[in-house]
């Protein structure tokens, strides 16, 4: 049996994930355009994402600063790009400029450098802040106590605009069970957009993947993030 490409795969899956998206957004009261699907594109074949882009991929977000610059000038232009993974104070020189939003701003010294070599640059870069909502010692991010003072020091870093939060829970054995630490963080969230803080706009709340993305929109989030259930297993 031969087995299927990635292409194949994905054409397979993008209506489904699409159909589920609109169901859960309907069923909280909100429309299929309110809410963003960002294909998780690591170790995606150019081709696969060019074929996914075409298809009506409008965001695509890499994990990996290297692989990113490795794809860039052989993806099509047409698509929104962010960066969505764990970013090292040594790389953000390579990323700067090249994608529209860091979604994985995890501290107020990475924020200060992505706003320094903004500024460097003459523009201004969109983030979210990442929150470590389960509290994991293996995981990077502001931890929810810490969230709402470094959201008002962030706000005062030029360079850059904080545009909302994303989230990675933690790994649950039923999806029940990962509903209250999306409901946590739709609270951070919104206590921190109702705050109308300058240079704050809180527009988008990223949480919810290929295993979880149904919950996280009933939950308010309105920007996903899938890779796995939309291009297959990944081969790392």
């Amino acid at each position: 049996m031969t087995e299927k490409s990635s292409i194949d795969i994905f054409s397979e899956n993008y209506r489904i994930i699409e159909e589920d998206i609109c169901k859960s957004a309907q069923s909280v009261g909100l429309s299929r355009d309110d809410i963003i699907l960002l294909a998780a594109t690591k170790t995606v074949p150019y081709e696969t994402i060019n074929f996914a882009i075409e298809s009506g991929i409008k965001y695509i977000g890499e994990n990996r600063v290297q692989e990113f610059l490795s794809k860039d000038n052989l993806i099509t232009k047409d698509v929104h790009r962010h960066f969505i993974g764990h970013l090292q104070s040594n790389k953000v020189k390579d990323i700067v400029g090249k994608v529209e939003m860091i979604q994985s701003v995890h501290s107020v010294k990475l924020a200060s450098l992505i706003g320094k070599l903004s500024c460097e640059k003459g523009i201004t870069t969109d983030i979210l802040l990442e929150v470590n909502i389960g509290a994991e010692e293996n995981k990077s991010g502001f931890l929810k106590h810490e969230i709402d003072s470094a959201v008002e020091e962030i706000s005062k870093i030029d360079g850059i605009c904080v545009k909302g939060m994303m989230t990675i829970p933690p790994v649950c054995e039923k999806k029940t069970e990962i509903i209250p630490f999306f409901e946590e963080m739709y609270k951070l969230f919104i206590d921190n957009k109702c705050k109308k803080i300058d240079n704050v706009s809180m527009e988008y709340l990223s949480m919810g993947m290929s295993s979880d993305y149904s919950e996280a929109i009933k939950c308010g989030s309105n920007l996903v993030r899938i890779g796995t259930s939309l291009f297959g297993k990944r081969i790392y």
